[in-house]
C-alpha cells in the first residue's frame, strides 16, 4: 500500500531535525572521553578510539539509513530512530560503570593498567558509543529523501540543506559541551541535555512533515530513554576504606579528594586528590602533619637537593610545575622551616578547580612570600616565573601517567636551566618500571643533554615512579658515597635514603650520543615511549 503524502512539508524544521541531531552527535563524542576518564584516562590513544568508534557507527548508520530511506515511509523511519537514540543516550551514563568497570577490575595494577587502558577503551567505546552513532548515521539520509521525496527537491539540493543544517548543530554541540555543558552541568546533566536535544529533534520532524503518521512508538522510546536519566549512576564509586569529600567537574577533569582513615592503633588520616583516576592511582597527598608523608611517596624526594647542598642556604625558592593539592610544598616547608629556612614557593598548576579543593581539604596555604598562578600552562607560565630558582620541581601529568609532551623536551628544559639560580637543581617525577625504563630513560638522556650535567634517577621503593634529578654546575652525590647521605641529616631523611643506595634502585645518565633518542618539542613520542613501542 502506498503510504500518504504529508498535508504539508517544513524545511526548516527538517532541517532543524538535522541540525539538532548533529549537535547531539558532538556532544555524544566530546563529553565520551570524559565518561571514561576514570577508568582509562584522556590519553590521545582513548580519544582516538572514541573519535575511531563514533565515526564507523556514522559510517554503517549512513548506509543502514540510505537503506531505510527506499522504504516507503522514511519520515516514520526517521522518527523511530530518534526515539531509539533517545533511549540509547539516555542509558549511557548509567551503563558506563559496569562495562568500564568490568575490563578495569579494583585489584588491577598500574602495570597491567597500561596494557588494558588501549584495548580495554576501546571494548568501552565500542560498548556504549557505537549503537548510538550507528542509530543517528540514520538520520541524515532519511531526513534528505524526506525533503526530495515530499518537497519536491533534488538529491543534490536536498543533501547539502541537510549537511549544511547538521554541520551547524554540530559547531553549535562544540561549544556548548566544552563552554558549558560540562563545566557547568557534569557529565549526567550533559547527556540529559543530549537526549533532550534529541526529543527535540522528534518534536521538529514532527512539525516538519505535517500529516504523517505521529510516531507515537517513537515517542514512547524517547520517554523510556528519559526516565532511565533518574537511575542512579556512579561514575566510579571510592573503595570501600574510601571517603569521598568532594566530587567536581572542572573544565578539564574530573577532580575528586578522597580520604582514607588511619589504621589502628597509630594510624595515619591520607586525603588523595584524584583526576580522572582509575587503578588506585592519585594526583596528590595529604597528611594532618607537615613534612615528610607516612608511607612511600615519591613527594618526599623534593627534599633531597637542600640537604645535598654543599652550603644550605637560608631562603630556598622553588618553582613547582604541576602544583596539584600543594603536596611537593607541605613537604618542603614541614622539613625546611623548623631548621630556619624561609621556603619561597612559586606553583603552577593548569587548572583552578585543584586549588580550590587543595585549600578546602589539603592545606594548601599562600604565606606572604608564596606564588600561586592557576589556569596556566606549565610551561606558559615560565613566562612569568624569571627566577632565580634554587629547585624546580616537574610533577605535571596530562592523564593518569602520562607527562605532556612539550614538558619533557629539550626546549623546555633548556627553559628551566634559564631560571636557576647557579648551583640550581631539577627533578621530574616519571612513571615507569625501572630506572632503564624506556620513558624515564629517554626523558632522563633529554635533561642530561639540555643541561650539559649528570642526571640521577632515584626508584622510590614501593612505588611505579622514578625521580629524576640534575644539579647546574656541580656534581650529583653518588649513591655509594657519603654525600649521598651525610652525617648531619635530619632523622627522617636519613630514613628516606635508607637502602636507596642498592643498585638497581638509581641510575647515572650523561649527555646522549648521537644515536640516542632526544625529545624536542618536534617529536615527542611519550605515548609510544611509555607503552613500549620505541
Amino acid at each position: 500500500m502506498t503510504s500518504p503524502s504529508p498535508t504539508a512539508t517544513s524545511p526548516s524544521f527538517a532541517l532543524l531535525t538535522a541540525a539538532l541531531s548533529g549537535a547531539a552527535v558532538i556532544i555524544i563524542e566530546l563529553s565520551a572521553v570524559r565518561l571514561l576518564a576514570p577508568w582509562f584516562g584522556t590519553s590521545l590513544v582513548v580519544w582516538s578510539n572514541v573519535i575511531g568508534v563514533v565515526l564507523l557507527g556514522l559510517a554503517l548508520g549512513y548506509l543502514i539509513g540510505a537503506r531505510l530511506s527506499q522504504g516507503e515511509a522514511p519520515v516514520r523511519s526517521l522518527r523511530w530512530v530518534l526515539g531509539v537514540a533517545v533511549a540509547w543516550v539516555a542509558l549511557i551514563p548509567f551503563l558506563a560503570p559496569h562495562a568500564a568497570g568490568a575490563l578495569t577490575p579494583e585489584t588491577l595494577n598500574l602495570d597491567r593498567a597500561l596494557a588494558v587502558f588501549r584495548w580495554g577503551s576501546l571494548a568501552a567505546s565500542g560498548l556504549l558509543f557505537l549503537g548510538p552513532a550507528v542509530v543517528l548515521g540514520c538520520v541524515g539520509p532519511l531526513v534528505t529523501e524526506a525533503l526530495g521525496r515530499y518537497r519536491g527537491l533534488n538529491p543534490g539540493d536536498a543533501g547539502g540543506r541537510v549537511l549544511f543544517g547538521s554541520t551547524l548543530g554540530s559547531l553549535a554541540g562544540v561549544f556548548a559541551t566544552s563552554w558549558y555543558l560540562v563545566p557547568t552541568l557534569g557529565l549526567r546533566g550533559t547527556y540529559l541535555v543530549a537526549a533532550l536535544v534529541l526529543v527535540l529533534a522528534l518534536g521538529a520532524s514532527l512539525l516538519a512533515w505535517r500529516g504523517r503518521p505521529a510516531g507515537s512508538p517513537a515517542a514512547a522510546l524517547a520517554l523510556i530513554g528519559l526516565t532511565a536519566l533518574a537511575l542512579p549512576s556512579e561514575l566510579q564509586a571510592a573503595s570501600p576504606d574510601q571517603t569521598v569529600l568532594e566530587l567536581v567537574e572542572s573544565p578539564y577533569q574530573r577532580v575528586r579528594v578522597v580520604e582514607i582513615a588511619a589504621p589502628e592503633p597509630e594510624g595515619v588520616v591520607t586525603r588523595f586528590l584524584q583526576v580522572n583516576e582509575a587503578s588506585n592511582s592519585y594526583q596528590s597527598a595529604w597528611q594532618p602533619e607537615p613534612g615528610l608523608l607516612d608511607g612511600s611517596f615519591y613527594f618526599n624526594d623534593f627534599v633531597l637537593p637542600y640537604f645535598w647542598q654543599a652550603e644550605r642556604p637560608d631562603t630556598w625558592r622553588v618553582l613547582c610545575i604541576g602544583l596539584g593539592a600543594g603536596t611537593a610544598k607541605r613537604v618542603l616547608e614541614g622539613e625546611l622551616e623548623p631548621l630556619g629556612v624561609d621556603v619561597r614557593f612559586f606553583g603552577v598548576e593548569l587548572d583552578p578547580a585543584v586549588v580550590e579543593l587543595a585549600e578546602r581539604w589539603c592545606g594548601l596555604e599562600v604565606g606572604p612570600g608564596d606564588r600561586v598562578l592557576a589556569g596556566v600552562d606549565g610551561r606558559a607560565a615560565l613566562a612569568g616565573a624569571a627566577g632565580p630558582f634554587d629547585q624546580i620541581i616537574v610533577d605535571a601529568y596530562a592523564n593518569q601517567f602520562e607527562i605532556p609532551p612539550h614538558l619533557v623536551t629539550r626546549e623546555f628544559f633548556e627553559a628551566l636551566d634559564a631560571r636557576l639560580a647557579p648551583g640550581g637543581w631539577i627533578q621530574l617525577n616519571v612513571g615507569g618500571a625501572a630506572p632503564q625504563a624506556a620513558l624515564p630513560s629517554a626523558v632522563a638522556g633529554t635533561l642530561a643533554t639540555a643541561l650539559d650535567a649528570s642526571v640521577l634517577t632515584l626508584e622510590v621503593p614501593g612505588t611505579h615512579n622514578q625521580v629524576l634529578t640534575a644539579q647546574r654546575g656541580g656534581a650529583l652525590p653518588n649513591p655509594t658515597g657519603p654525600a649521598f647521605r651525610p652525617a648531619d641529616l635530619p632523622a627522617g631523611v636519613r630514613a628516606l635514603l635508607t637502602g636507596r643506595e642498592v643498585r638497581g634502585l638509581w641510575s647515572w645518565t650523561t649527555a646522549a650520543g648521537p644515536h640516542d633518542l632526544i625529545l624536542t618539542d618536534d617529536d615527542a613520542p611519550v605515548e609510544a615511549l611509555l607503552f613500549g613501542k620505541l
